[in-house]
């Protein structure tokens, strides 16, 4: 059982890295070369940034100048992305204390509880993860498919499938530790049962009054005196 909540916290961390990762990324979407017309340059966009490269390496990046002003469904990814880096962090904390492996935590019970709050964070932050992901992933589809459509068309940008992955870690090391508790409430009524049997019997032993307990096979010593006054009778009678 430690064995599974190691993996599965280590499952987590990896996908809070992730999720880190994608949500500072630049690289939310970029320019598709199909339509584009000069294919030395892109352009980037992320979350936070803007972002435009060319063939000889160089990139320039600039901040979003307003929030106000952004568009509803970037204001979105962003909130997602930071409950899903905050629930993440949260749960890692939580399931360092909850893991059977580590001192502190208190019983059993206690950890057990500790472990499945923690893989209760950990799915919440994938789902974030995910939702974000996709929505933004949804946009930049539809324009692109959309024959109407004649700004500029954005392609899927790495960071989308690094956060893809990071919920999908997070989910999975979520739900490793959410199914801990059955198993540790399990074992721990298998011993509470041990112990019960062993005290039960123990003191249905102990029940007897000293000098009282007898063995089954115990047999009484046998009497001689029966056999010496027979003997004595066998003499008598000869005389």
């Amino acid at each position: 059982m430690s064995a599974r909540q190691i993996l599965a916290f280590l499952s987590g961390v990896a996908g809070l890295g992730a999720t880190i990762a994608a949500t500072v990324s630049n690289e939310w979407r970029a320019t598709s070369r199909a339509s584009s017309v000069i294919t030395a340059t892109w352009v980037l966009q992320g979350l936070w940034n803007n972002c435009a490269g060319n063939a000889i390496g160089a990139l320039h990046c600039r901040p979003h100048h307003t929030i106000l002003q952004l568009e509803g469904y970037i204001q979105a990814c962003r909130g997602l992305m930071i409950a899903a880096v905050c629930l993440g962090f949260f749960g890692s904390i939580f399931a360092l204390v909850g893991m059977k492996c580590t001192k502190i935590g208190g019983t059993d019970k206690r950890k057990a509880r500790i472990a499945c709050f923690a893989g209760a964070n950990f799915i919440l932050s994938g789902l974030c993860s995910l939702s974000a992901c996709s929505l933004y992933a949804h946009r930049i589809t539809s324009e692109f498919f959309d024959p109407m459509f004649v700004a500029q068309k954005y392609e899927l940008g790495a960071a989308l499938f690094i956060g893809w992955g990071g919920s999908v870690l997070c989910i999975l090391g979520g739900s490793i530790l959410c199914f801990s508790i059955g198993e540790s409430f399990s074992e721990s009524h298998s011993q509470a049962n041990y112990i019960y049997r062993g005290a039960a019997s123990q003191s249905h032993i102990s029940s007897y009054p000293r000098g009282q307990a007898k063995s089954i096979n115990q047999r009484p010593p046998p009497d001689y005196s029966n056999s010496s006054r027979i003997q004595h009778f066998d003499k008598n009678a000869y005389v």
